[in-house]
């Protein structure tokens, strides 16, 4: 299947999948000047991010014959714990790829819910090497990528499906952007919802394949980017999700590491939430391009509240310019 392939009919689906199953996360609304904000708050939806949606949408689709071969999965840590849960609460046996330098929380996560964990150095290993060699020596796995998967592309679209059916239309949205999962399928829900939303992918200043890749027509694969924001570490977009976003994105933005800390402390102080830095990405951006414009309503996507303690403690307690 192209990315073209996928549409928002399969959005609804995987709505109906994951009814009475993931979390209807709460939207937030704050007033600031003359924009209201509309926060979708997925650092409180099972496993503290949006990946559940897409790790069960794809997982409960498996026949009898996958479920018994299991599933093998790569990731920093959203995805992998999304994983862990969605097939220990469907019986099936999980393998996952995680790089040495995962947050320990999300490390700590994945294996309290049951999954088998294969370590690998993100800055030296390839992590599709690691699975295909995984796969070779046991070919009754079923491998779910993290974003470029047609059921994780359609689970996480069911995001801005929940924000725009309580919010009405808005003029921006927002998306954290790593490999494109999430913010494909937000595309794909917002053509269908707020055809004239505008939506905006975001992505660390220092991982910005997604931005070089809309500017150049062509996916670009970069070195692991160094960044805080572990759940955009990805070294290019899909060949499923580049598609969506190339036909329907509005634009890429980028932000930095000091942006990212600034918008974690705006959170614990101003809406007592505890959000990750991907997480933080999306309000940094709206901030950033609608600071000051005239009675617009704008969405953001939080998309995690994953983060180890220290960590955090650091991030709250560095000085930065504040908002």
């Amino acid at each position: 299947m192209t990315g073209e392939g996928i549409t928002y009919k399969d959005v609804k689906h995987a709505h109906k999948r994951l009814d009475k199953v993931a979390v209807k996360t709460p939207v937030l609304s704050i007033q600031l000047d003359d924009t209201q904000y509309f926060l979708k708050c997925e650092n409180i939806q099972r496993t503290g991010a949006f990946k559940f949606r897409g790790a069960y949408n794809a997982l409960s689709q498996f026949s009898s014959k996958q479920k018994a071969g299991g599933v093998l999965t790569y990731s920093s840590g959203n995805h992998a714990q999304a994983i862990a849960h969605a097939a220990a609460m469907l019986g099936i046996k999980a393998t996952i790829i995680m790089p040495t330098d995962a947050p320990k929380s999300k490390l700590q996560g994945t294996k309290d819910l049951g999954a088998t964990i294969v370590p690998y150095d993100r800055y030296k290993q390839d992590r599709d090497e690691v699975a295909n060699a995984i796969l070779t020596e046991h070919p009754e796995m079923t491998l779910i990528p993290p974003y470029d998967h047609p059921d994780i592309i359609a689970g996480q679209g069911t995001v801005v499906k929940e924000l725009l059916e309580e919010t009405g239309p808005l003029d921006d949205i927002f998306v954290p952007l790593g490999g494109g999962g999430l913010l494909a399928g937000s595309l794909l829900a917002a053509e269908k919802l707020a055809p004239k939303c505008k939506v905006w992918g975001v992505e660390p200043e220092t991982g910005n394949d997604g931005k070089l890749s809309l500017q150049r027509g062509q996916i670009v694969h970069i070195d692991t980017p160094v960044t805080i924001a572990d759940g955009a570490q990805t070294q290019h977009l899909g060949e499923l999700t580049f598609p969506i976003i190339q036909r329907l994105v509005t634009d890429i933005k980028t932000v930095n590491e000091g942006e990212m800390i600034a918008m974690t402390q705006w959170y614990a102080r101003k809406m007592k939430l505890v959000v990750e830095p991907t997480g933080c990405m999306a309000l940094a951006a709206a901030f950033s391009c609608c600071g000051g414009t005239h009675k617009k309503r704008v969405g953001v996507i939080i998309s995690g509240g994953n983060v180890d303690l220290d960590k955090y403690a650091t991030y709250l307690t560095t000085p930065v310019v504040q908002h």
